[in-house]
Parts: C-alpha cells; sequence; structure tokens
C-alpha cells in the first residue's frame, strides 16, 4: 500500500498521453537517461500488439496531477534461452519518491506480468526485467530490493551529423546498402528474427508486432538500408527512427546469422549514415548497444565515429513456473 491516501491509480488511456509525455521529460532530466517520447508516440504503445492498455498500464495521480504510470509488456515467443520475457516500464516523479508508489506500481506489474506469462507460455521460467538508469540511480537501489540484480549494461552512444567523411558503403563481400521499400517489410522481419536469435533479451517479432514498429510515426523508413542477396533476400539492416528534433535514433543494425564476416553490417550502417548526412535534417545520430554483445558491434560503433556518452544497466530475475 501507498503511503498516500490521496493517490489513485488508473489505466493509462489517449486523454493522458500529454500528462505522460511531460512525466517522461521529468524522469529523463532527474535520471540523466535523455529517454524520452511525445504524446503520439506514447498514443502509439497504447494500441500496439498484445498490449491490453485496460490492465497492462498504470497512471498514478495525486489529485489531478500524474505522478508516475507503469506498463507492462510480455513476449509473444520465448527468448533463445526458453524464457519467457516480461518488461516492466515506469517511474515516479521525484517529487514522489518514497511514499511507496513504486512498490505498489510493481506489486501490480509483476503479478499482471506473472498472468499474462503463464497464459502465453504455460510451464515457462519467467524473466522479469526492468531498467536500472545510470550509476547511482534510485532504480537500481528499489530493484534490488526486490531481488533483481544486474543482468546487462548498456551503453549510449552518439555521433554528429554529417560529422566526418565515410568510405562508401559497400561491404567487402561485394555487399551494396540500398534503401528499404516497403514490399520488403515481410522479409526484413523474416531476417531480424535471424539476426537477433541468440541476443540477449531478444524474442521473434510477430508479424503484428512488426507492423507496428514499421508503422511507427517515428520510424524514418526513408532512411532505411538493407543489403539483400540476389535472390532478393535481406542479409543485413539498419533501422532509424526520430524521437526529438534533429536527431535519428538507430533503432537495429542486424545481419544474419550465415553472412557475418563479410561487413555487411558496416555497409548498412554506412549507408543510412550517409543518406541523413545528406537529407540536412539532422544534427546528431545516436544508438545503444549491448556492452557484451557477442558480434562486438560496439568497435563497429566506434570505427564510424560514434562515442559513447553513458552507461545504464538492466535488471532481471527469473521467476520459476508455477512459482
Amino acid at each position: 500500500m501507498t503511503r498516500h491516501t490521496d493517490l489513485t491509480f488508473h489505466p493509462l488511456t489517449l486523454q493522458d498521453t500529454p500528462a505522460w509525455s511531460a512525466l517522461i521529460h521529468a524522469l529523463a532530466a532527474a535520471d540523466g537517461t535523455g529517454e524520452t517520447y511525445e504524446p503520439d508516440d506514447l498514443a502509439e504503445e497504447l494500441v500496439s500488439a498484445g498490449v491490453d492498455a485496460s490492465a497492462d498500464t498504470w497512471g498514478v495521480r495525486d489529485g489531478r496531477t500524474l505522478v508516475a504510470y507503469g506498463q507492462v509488456h510480455v513476449s509473444t515467443a520465448l527468448t533463445a534461452e526458453g524464457l519467457a520475457r516480461a518488461h516492466l516500464g515506469g517511474g515516479v516523479h521525484p517529487r514522489w519518491r518514497g511514499r511507496g508508489i513504486a512498490t505498489a506500481l510493481f506489486e501490480r506489474m509483476e503479478a499482471r506480468a506473472l498472468e499474462i506469462a503463464g497464459r502465453r507460455h504455460p510451464g515457462a521460467a519467467v524473466q522479469l526485467s526492468a531498467s536500472g538508469g545510470v550509476d547511482g540511480a534510485d532504480a537500481r537501489t528499489f530493484l534490488a530490493g526486490r531481488g533483481y540484480a544486474p543482468a546487462r549494461w548498456f551503453t549510449d552512444m552518439t555521433r554528429p551529423l554529417p560529422g566526418p567523411p565515410l568510405r562508401p558503403a559497400v561491404g567487402p563481400a561485394g555487399g551494396r546498402a540500398e534503401p528499404y521499400e516497403d514490399t520488403m517489410a515481410e522479409e526484413l522481419r523474416l531476417a531480424h528474427n535471424d539476426a537477433f536469435s541468440t541476443h540477449w533479451g531478444s524474442t521473434a517479432r510477430s508479424p503484428e508486432a512488426w507492423a507496428d514498429m514499421v508503422g511507427a510515426r517515428s520510424a524514418r523508413t526513408d532512411l532505411w538500408r538493407v543489403v539483400r542477396e540476389p535472390g532478393g533476400r535481406i542479409l543485413a539492416y539498419c533501422s532509424v527512427s526520430q524521437w526529438r528534433e534533429g536527431a535519428l535514433y538507430v533503432d537495429r543494425v542486424g545481419t544474419r546469422q550465415e553472412a557475418r564476416g563479410r561487413g555487411l553490417a558496416r555497409a548498412v550502417l554506412l549507408g543510412t549514415v550517409a543518406a541523413a548526412a545528406a537529407d540536412g535534417a539532422w544534427t546528431t545520430m545516436e544508438l545503444t548497444v549491448d556492452a557484451a554483445n557477442p558480434t562486438r558491434a560496439d568497435a563497429l560503433y566506434r570505427s564510424v565515429g560514434f562515442v559513447p556518452v553513458r552507461t545504464q544497466a538492466a535488471f532481471a530475475r527469473t521467476v520459476p513456473p508455477g512459482a
């Protein structure tokens, strides 16, 4: 229970998105994460595939002020380790911390996550995950107190645009980056699922979830680049989104397992960087990389001008089947 009798909990709705966005901006500034979302982006989250906003989201108000939020997303497929993955997101405005709000939210989110996971993946252990933010963040102490532990560290990186000139986007094995087209959506989904099948926390994307991602307001598909084999099958890709004015965010750079070691990831990344630089509308490009990425992606990003700006931790705990 919270220690503030005026607090009310309710599902988030489209009417909440302006206040929700303002809260996220306040959290980003206070906690140093740099992660912000606009109302239209949050509206898309409420209607995304696999989400029941009436049961999977919470807003917490003190009177008429939105002071905290929470949301649950449970994967529709298992991880490579056979786990049902549930991400618990949210935050409490700094002025309202220390009143038991986060505890009340996590009690609700964890219960809901286990309910969904039990229905979607009966008999599977459940990996509950949440962001621990940067070093010294309040979230880390809170999560540790609930039995979560650091599972992975992620480095946020940035480079200026246009930045220094780079070599043409051609891989050593002849892979040339070309623009993504809408007709490639399903082939790209299959390439993505193969490329990330061994990455920590990744699960296969369903056609519905992939359609949400490709069709999102933030997606800048005009700057996406792919490398295809002669038959049209996609071997590598780079996708980017826009969350802030003048800034591009690299969502993913992926290469099919069988095509690795041929410079194709570099080809698609440089293709997107070159397209963004030529566009002239962008001042920075940002990305986040798993510090323990098995493909050493951080070395690739450094080689094309990205520099680290902060490190954040992912916390997790595993709940055995039937617990």
